[in-house]
């Protein structure tokens, strides 16, 4: 079957072409009290409302990383962080699910053709989708393409993508060698969402939209689904195919610091959100003991607040800085073509460790927030099982990555 090549989409605009990344934060900042609000319905029905999910279009959230060329902002690393992190200071649920929904867009970007890109790009720019990278389905060759078939759990930001990335086993395309892992992108209408999420399915993050998904024989095109080697991948002298087609080193495709990045965002913003439900338990209620004062008083709890403030800053700071590393990096490609997993494992092992940060501020904050912190409906207790939730997921295992960064170090083969 012959694929018949689209006409080239014209040049999109972005919807706002002279929005900063200064005034995108701004908006996310502004819908904190909102997002606090419905944290407790989003987890009992799985993921954020659909008036949300517009609010967060209307305000270019899901097009941070997008190349101009099709509707997008073209922000870059540091400023997505920030927007998740932002998100995630009113909920961190919300926040991962928005980012999981839309920081594959840098892999579409990066690693998928001009005509692939100009399908899912277009006609209007809008485009999120998580991926689920465990191969738990088949990519069966057929005439012209794929057909896939499979399910897949934790699809983290479902509720509102317009695709699914889908990792399946089959042949490379054009080819007719063994099996390999394949992304293949299908329109979320081809998908079946399962059931299966918030209500108290999980100990925390319920309202992530971390849904299962089946696909039932579904058709993919050739030209959306490409070999899933993005970890550890070797650099083509030229670039990737999205650094030839847009001409920025953001979509040179180095994939762990994103893809590390954007779970320790919505943990540094779980952070700050402990931290605000603490200061008002501070500034409102006295001590347990005589002399009671109120709780800012007291030199224990001034010592407790002021070191989890300084881990909550401090998981912010590493976490942009490894944003802002991973630009340099691309920049010092273009230089002088060196950008390789070492420069990506660096910037990975800085972002793991704000969420460490993070996850310790946390810790802090509840074990000395009194027992009311941990009623259900407490912001501080939702906090706490989020980030408990975070720790159980492969990317939350530092210590295993530490080692594999050591070993890219030393120029040890190793699985990253």
């Amino acid at each position: 079957m012959t694929q018949t090549r689209p006409a080239r989409t014209a040049a999109l605009a972005p919807p706002e072409p002279d929005l900063t990344p200064e005034a995108m934060i701004a908006r996310a900042v502004a819908m904190r009290d909102e997002l606090i609000a419905e944290a407790p319905a989003g987890e009992e029905r799985g993921g954020y409302s659909e008036r949300l999910h517009e609010r967060f279009t209307e305000a270019g959230f899901y097009r941070v990383l997008q190349p101009r060329r099709y509707g997008g902002y073209e922000f870059g690393l540091d400023t997505f962080f920030r927007l998740i992190t932002e998100l995630s200071h009113g909920d961190p649920a919300t926040g991962w699910s928005v980012c999981l929904a839309s920081d594959h867009i840098f892999h579409i970007a990066s690693f998928f053709s001009e005509q692939a890109q100009e399908e899912l790009f277009g006609p209007d720019g809008h485009f999120c989708a998580p991926h689920r990278a465990a191969p738990s389905g088949t990519a069966e060759r057929v005439p012209g393409g794929y057909r896939v078939t499979g399910t897949w759990d934790y699809c983290s930001g479902i509720t509102h993508a317009s695709h699914f990335i889908a990792t399946a086993m089959g042949p490379v395309p054009g080819g007719d060698g063994p099996l390999v892992p394949l992304a293949c992108v299908l329109p979320r209408a081809d998908c079946t969402v399962l059931d299966d999420w918030g209500g108290g399915a999980t100990l925390g993050l319920q309202g992530t939209g971390s849904n299962s998904v089946r696909v039932d024989g579904t058709f993919v095109p050739e030209h959306l689904a490409e070999p899933y080697d993005w970890k550890g991948f070797e650099l083509p002298p030229g670039g990737t195919p999205g650094y030839r087609l847009h001409r920025n080193p953001l979509y040179l495709g180095r994939s762990l610091t994103i893809y590390y990045g954007g779970l320790a965002a919505p943990v540094v913003g779980a952070a700050f959100a402990a931290l605000d439900e603490y200061e008002q338990i501070l500034r409102t209620r006295p001590t347990t003991v005589p002399p009671k004062v109120l709780r800012c008083e007291s030199p224990d709890y001034q010592r407790w607040f002021g070191e989890a403030q300084s881990l909550a800053d401090s998981a912010l700071a590493v976490l942009v800085a490894a944003g802002a590393d991973y630009t340099a990096a691309g920049r010092e490609w273009e230089r002088t073509g060196s950008f390789g997993v070492v420069e990506d494992v660096r910037s990975r092992g800085m972002a793991q460790q704000a969420a460490r940060l993070g996850a310790e501020a946390v810790d802090r904050l509840f074990a000395t927030g009194g027992t009311s912190a941990a009623k259900r409906g407490s912001r501080l207790q939702r906090c706490f099982r989020d980030v408990a939730m975070y720790r159980t997921h492969i990317g939350a295992q530092a210590d295993l990555h530490f080692a594999a960064n050591a070993r890219v170090h030393f120029g040890i083969p190793t699985p990253l």
